[in-house]
């Protein structure tokens, strides 16, 4: 294997700067194609074609509804699997070099009110260095990192050891089911780099969370005479109120190095809540579906059964309650938190190819949302960590967007990480 230099980083960080036009155009192609979860058919068209003129080879692979049901507990309930195909692009090494999985989901939330956007949500417009629209952040950009940095490699007719895969995901905002039928497909590397938006920090630990749904019934009068009846609504507010205590609890008693200061470091929030039909009619049930935050270190059933506890001592406070008790019920989608030791050989090699594109050690932090990182550790059993261009804060929002030059700073990165990890076998006679 060739040794990585000075010379080889300069060529790199020119090859991709020069290459500027071609990545944001990319980019653009990708954002003005939608892709709500569930009907990523057409986009995946488009990465096809993108892997095809990066010299990739290409091949698909799609979840199966025999699949997906041995493992409904990590993905949820999935009932669209036809035109959902995740596209695989193979760069295959001479040998000798470790194998690397590239990891990117095409899907996106859906664009939300037109009319909260600066740009429209399918422009890929670009304006004062942002590229804008539905996905340019989370994360067809870290798409478009990957396909730039081996197109440099192309151009500088690198040839590596190692294998590299790069797979572009359906379903991650809906469960994860893409990365799971890849991995269950048989697809692997020695590790794995998903590009989330990290803001260029590495993200070894990713936090996890489970979502249960809660049920309260009540007895229904008419409103004129309220006290009669029993307001299933009014019965959830101190359970409601209990879970705001448990939260500040456990933000405060719960430790993780990666995890210390965040504001939000294992939020419970109450997404969805529906109660009642009728404005002169007392509501007779509600229905609150919960989501409770995890770190790393934490285990999915132990906290179960302290939610269930502390919901139930609530409930035997109250007569109608301990009475009536309140209906639990887990649902499809937990998420168990993962990490991989900072001192990971992935680690050491992104935190190092981060500093040779950018002169300057990156960030190492822990994120407090769940992500198909998960699903490489535990299906595919490879360390995976997260590094790529953009802010989360970005995503799921009106005017969602991403800095082109991050979005460089990046594909930089993972060239020459991929030069370091897979190595370099050789150069074609027509390189530099």
């Amino acid at each position: 294997m060739i040794e990585p230099d000075a010379t080889l980083r300069d060529e790199i960080v020119r090859t991709v700067e020069a290459q500027r036009d071609a990545t944001v155009r990319l980019l653009q192609d990708l954002v003005r194609v939608p892709s709500v979860t569930g009907d990523e058919g057409a986009v995946q068209e488009v990465v096809a074609d993108a892997f095809r003129e990066s010299g990739l080879a290409v091949e698909l692979c799609e979840a199966t509804p025999e699949q997906v049901s041995l493992h409904y507990e990590h993905v949820g309930v999935q009932t669209r699997f036809t035109n959902r195909p995740n596209v695989i692009g193979i760069r295959g090494g001479s040998g000798g070099g470790r194998a690397l999985l590239l990891n990117a989901h095409m899907d996106t939330v859906e664009n939300g009110d037109p009319g909260a956007w600066t740009h429209d949500p399918l422009s890929g417009d670009v304006a004062e260095g942002r590229l804008y629209g539905r996905g340019s952040c989370d994360m067809k950009g870290g798409l478009a990192t990957f396909v730039a940095a081996l197109r440099a490699l192309e151009e500088l007719g690198i040839e590596l050891g190692g294998d590299v895969t790069v797979a572009a995901t359906v379903g991650e905002e809906d469960g994860g089911v893409g990365a799971l039928a890849t991995v269950l497909d048989g697809y692997r590397g020695d590790a794995a780099l998903i590009t989330e938006p990290t803001r260029l920090a590495l993200v070894p630990a990713q936090a996890g969370s489970i979502v249960f749904r809660l049920k309260i019934t009540g007895s229904a009068v008419h409103a004129a005479v309220r006290h009669r009846g029993v307001s299933a609504f009014e019965k959830f507010v101190p359970i409601f109120e209990d879970l705001r205590s448990l939260e500040r609890e456990r933000t405060a008693t719960l430790y993780h190095p990666l995890f210390d200061g965040m504001e939000d470091k294992v939020p419970i929030n109450v997404g969805v809540v529906r109660s009642g039909n009728w404005a002169v009619t007392v509501p007779e049930s509600l229905e609150a579906d919960v989501r409770v935050g995890m770190i790393p270190g934490e285990e999915v059933g132990p906290l179960q059964s302290l939610i269930e506890e502390r919901i139930m001592a609530v409930a035997d406070i109250d007569p109608w309650l301990r009475e009536h008790p309140p209906e639990i019920k887990w649902f499809g989608g937990q998420t168990v938190p993962v990490e991989v030791p900072l001192d990971a050989p992935i680690c050491e090699a992104v935190m190092r190819a981060h500093e040779r594109a950018t002169g300057d050690a990156p960030a190492v932090e822990g994120v407090s949302y769940g992500a198909d990182m998960r699903l490489f550790i535990h299906f595919g059993q490879m360390p995976c960590v997260m590094y790529g261009a953009g802010d989360v804060g970005w995503a799921h929002g009106a005017d969602e967007h991403i800095i082109i030059d991050d979005l460089l700073t990046a594909s930089k990165t993972i060239a020459c990480l991929l030069v370091d990890w897979c190595g370099v076998a050789g150069r074609s006679p027509s390189s530099p």
